[in-house]
């Protein structure tokens, strides 16, 4: 095996970790004061705040809830929201320094084992765990036990960032699962141990108008996507067109005549549904599914997962299996709460065209840059909360039950953090030509 894809347990500095709080508080960050406005040091992305998050809203109620849940005698296992990629490091580390600072942070193994030696033994003196695909036996062990000695043990729920921070993704449920384990564990010795799974979500609001920047940054994508441009389009409405070019080239790919007059998710069903009937025919299962359902379509993407990784099939047979559930997923990206409002904000519009620089434009360095290091269109505000933690040795129901209350919670946090902001006169609004009744 690459080492890529050996775990290897972290191994904590606590003096490394401080400074890089306050690395992470400035440089990341903040940016420094007096020079984060002023040209040409605003143009430094060290000196900027390389996330450009300007100001950070912590209520002190939710901040002592979250740091209640931590300590001795109790295992916890800290939840995020998971909207932006390299941003979430940086917040989730704010976040932990001031309530759990040697708490554990999972993180992909590419980042903490595939940078080289160097890299690898500083992320892991940073306490990083890798969360290495399909084989995460070690990284739950170890995780377990770093919760049983009081520290907090944090990982995104939703998995992969998606890109839409106003609505939580179904959850995964391997924080669930790893609780109930330490519950037990810490049960075998305290009949009182206490176990809470604490989730956290954030929003990110800009400070002012970014409509210029988000200009340049949607005429970047369609120069590197060959998108013919409309004069007359909006800004809301030169990202919908290219989505639906994007779109309309995978019609071409399967063949399928693009229906100008239908609308984006009518078109988006219709091309989900015949990838997924070709998908079902290349792996012999007993019944895949056809539909284009969110469920359906979930189950066929974990069969087509779980045949790679057997092996089953011949080079060209699983090259098209790949193809396909890739081609599936990114169409996916793009999901109902895109057309479930008459209205977009600027910020969700810099979200579709974040997802689809990570996702379409690729090749160059400055498209790799920016897929691991996503520069924001302007100066942010982070509005956090910490919702109630789900006590899992107060539990009576299932881990599925426990996953359902703790996307509610983390939704109804977010929905109450837009809803204030939005109060506030927070955002600036675009008609969404993605709606759909």
């Amino acid at each position: 095996m690459s080492r890529i894809d050996v775990f290897v347990a972290p191994k904590p500095s606590p003096a490394l970790i401080r400074i890089m709080t306050f690395v992470n508080r400035i440089v990341m960050l903040h940016g420094v004061p007096g020079l984060r406005d002023l040209l040409p040091f605003n143009l430094l992305a060290g000196l900027r705040g390389v996330a450009n998050v300007r100001h950070i809203e912590f209520p002190d109620d939710d901040r002592q809830r979250l740091k209640a849940c931590c300590g001795g005698g109790k295992a916890t296992f800290i939840t995020p929201n998971h909207p932006e990629f390299f941003t979430d490091w940086m917040i989730d580390k704010e976040i932990v320094s001031q309530v759990s600072p040697l708490a554990a942070s999972w993180a992909t193994h590419g980042v903490v084992n595939g940078l080289g030696r160097i890299m690898q033994k500083f992320w892991l003196a940073n306490n990083l765990i890798a969360q290495i695909p399909g084989n995460s036996g070690a990284a739950k062990e170890h995780s377990v036990a770093w919760a049983l000695k009081g520290h907090g043990v944090l990982l995104h729920p939703e998995g992969g960032v998606g890109w839409h921070a106003n609505v939580v993704a179904p959850l995964l449920p391997g924080a669930v699962e790893m609780g109930f384990e330490a519950l037990k564990c810490g049960r075998a010795t305290d009949g009182d141990f206490k176990v809470c799974v604490a989730p956290v979500v954030w929003k990110l609001a800009f400070t002012g108008d970014v409509e210029p920047a988000l200009a340049r940054e949607c005429g970047y994508v369609e120069k590197s996507l060959k998108v013919e441009r409309h004069a007359a389009d909006t800004l809301s409405g030169r990202v919908h067109h290219i989505y639906a070019t994007l779109l309309s080239r995978d019609e071409s790919t399967c063949e399928m005549l693009p229906d100008a007059q239908a609308s984006y998710a009518a078109r988006q069903k219709r091309l989900l549904t015949e990838l997924s009937r070709r998908l079902g025919k290349l792996i012999p299962v007993e019944s895949a599914p056809v539909e284009s359902g969110i469920d359906e379509i979930a189950e066929l993407l974990r069969r087509s997962r779980r045949w790679l990784r057997e092996g089953a099939g011949d080079a060209e047979e699983q090259k098209q299996v790949r193809t396909l559930a890739d081609t599936i997923q990114r169409i996916q990206r793009v999901g109902p709460w895109a057309w479930s409002s008459p209205r977009i904000t600027q910020e969700e519009i810099a979200e579709h065209l974040k997802r689809i620089r990570n996702d379409y434009c690729k090749g160059t360095l400055r498209d790799t840059i920016n897929r691991f290091v996503p520069q924001p269109a302007g100066p942010r505000r982070a509005h956090i909360r910490a919702p109630e933690p789900l006590g899992l040795h107060a539990w009576q129901g299932s881990v599925d039950e426990a996953l359902a209350e703790l996307h509610r919670r983390m939704q109804d946090a977010i929905t109450a953090i837009v809803g204030q902001v939005e109060a506030g006169g927070g955002f600036i609004f675009y008609p969404n030509p993605f709606y759909h009744r």
